[in-house]
């Protein structure tokens, strides 16, 4: 039966629904937040409820009611941090829908476990593929550390062949995101938010990332270029620069350079 259970879990991940091991369903916390909202009518206690802190709560809220045809959390009188909160109608045919959903697809899925063996890795395949971003370049890392102060967090990623970044961005979205020291993590960085310092100084910059690297393919256009550094572990990332920054560093393939990212600039993200 527990063997029954783990591979329901992994196909209804693949088809975006679902999870392996401990990950939460697709939608399944802000589902929970919007019940407890239901049953207290206090976004307060709902958030206590589901572990998130108000602030982040109030984001969760937010989020959903900009992506809803309609609001599904209305504010009572009082506001944010004086009345109540309740749930829509909208918002409660949405949980029913949702419910409806998830049980069809846990019985269809079920039929299928005896078809299909050893997913795990391919649904771990799967689930990176998936994911579509503007973002030139983009890594699949783990996070080393997280330094969280009351308004922003730092957080240490692991990229692979020994190069490391450290990114910051708001507690909320720490708890958004469910960051936890060991988890994967991805990290998406714009290519016009990379600096490139040509040869191999050592650098006093404020910024905290650099990535040292040598150059694998530069590339001029009508007035920018684009150059692209070979990690030592195998990675690659790429710098959006213009034309005459190319020129000025004298720079060509083969020739050592670091790539200069700013914490700030990383933006994070995990799979559902």
């Amino acid at each position: 039966m527990a063997r029954d259970r783990n591979e329901t879990n992994l196909l209804l991940e693949l088809i975006g629904l679902g999870s392996t091991r401990d990950r939460p369903l697709l939608g399944q916390r802000q589902m929970a937040l919007l019940r407890q909202i239901a049953v207290t009518g206090s976004i307060t206690q709902a958030a206590k409820a589901v572990k998130l802190s108000y602030k982040a709560a109030w984001d969760v809220v937010n989020a959903m009611n900009n992506m809803a045809e309609q609001p599904l959390v209305a504010s009572a009188t009082g506001g944010k941090h004086g009345g109540g909160s309740r749930i829509t109608e909208y918002g409660l045919r949405q949980i029913q829908l949702y419910d409806t959903v998830e049980g069809e697809y846990r019985r269809f899925l079920g039929r299928l476990n005896e078809k299909v063996h050893d997913v795990d890795e391919l649904v771990n395949f799967m689930r990176r593929l998936m994911m579509q971003t503007s973002a030139r370049n983009q890594f699949l890392g783990r996070v080393t550390g997280l330094n969280i102060g009351p308004v922003n967090a730092e957080v240490g990623v692991d990229i692979g062949g020994g190069d490391h970044v450290t990114a910051l961005i708001t507690r909320g979205s720490v708890e958004n995101l469910g960051l936890q020291e060991g988890g994967e993590v991805y990290v998406l960085v714009k290519s016009s938010s990379v600096i490139i310092v040509a040869g191999e100084p050592k650098l006093k910059l404020s910024a905290r990332n650099q990535l040292r690297g040598t150059v694998s393919d530069c590339k001029k256009g009508a007035v920018n270029g684009e150059v692209t550094l070979q990690l030592a572990g195998g990675k690659t990332v790429t710098a959006t620069i213009t034309n005459a920054s190319i020129d000025g560093l004298g720079l060509k393939e083969g020739d050592p350079a670091v790539a200069v990212i700013k914490s700030s600039s990383l933006i994070l993200g995990v799979a559902l």
